[in-house]
């Protein structure tokens, strides 16, 4: 299948499927750290913070899902080795064993702040190629993270 057959202009989607596949990339790496979170989370916070660790690796699942649907939908395939998600990701995978739950939660602020940060520059993409289907896709992704970001900040005072 090619950008074409969706009404889209064959050149200007790849930039996006570039953007797209960075932003894949990304969120695996984030899933992964979701997950060491939410198994290794210990102390006071422990049920607070295991039930919003699983709420937010769900999410993450589906949203990695989500974007390589788009990827294939725009006619390019996803990336799809730990190879290529551990390479191309700005995001870097820590230890979640024996961390504090604060440094947990500060550690998935960045995340988000680095994913809204790519999702923010996809829309622009987005925009410049007409692709308004992957630009409603992706600014949802951003609001559920926005949210998420101020509620994780309030939660170890930083708001």
């Amino acid at each position: 299948m090619d950008a074409e057959k969706i009404s889209l202009e064959e050149g200007k989607v790849k930039p996006v499927v570039d953007h797209l596949n960075d932003l894949l990339a990304n969120y695996h790496i984030h899933y992964q750290k979701l997950r060491g979170c939410h198994w290794n989370i210990k102390g006071n916070n422990f049920f607070t913070l295991h039930l919003k660790f699983e709420e937010l690796y769900t999410d993450a699942l589906t949203t990695i899902d989500e974007l390589a649907e788009r990827i294939l939908t725009l006619g390019k395939p996803p990336y799809s080795t730990f190879n290529d998600y551990i390479s191309k990701s700005s995001i870097k995978e820590i230890n979640t064993i024996g961390m504090k739950d604060t440094a947990m939660v500060k550690a998935l602020i960045e995340d988000m702040a680095t994913l809204i940060k790519m999702e923010r520059e996809i829309l622009d993409v987005t925009a410049d190629a007409g692709d308004d289907g992957t630009n409603d896709m992706v600014n949802r992704f951003m609001q559920f993270k926005e949210k998420n970001t101020w509620m994780l900040r309030s939660f170890v005072n930083e708001d």
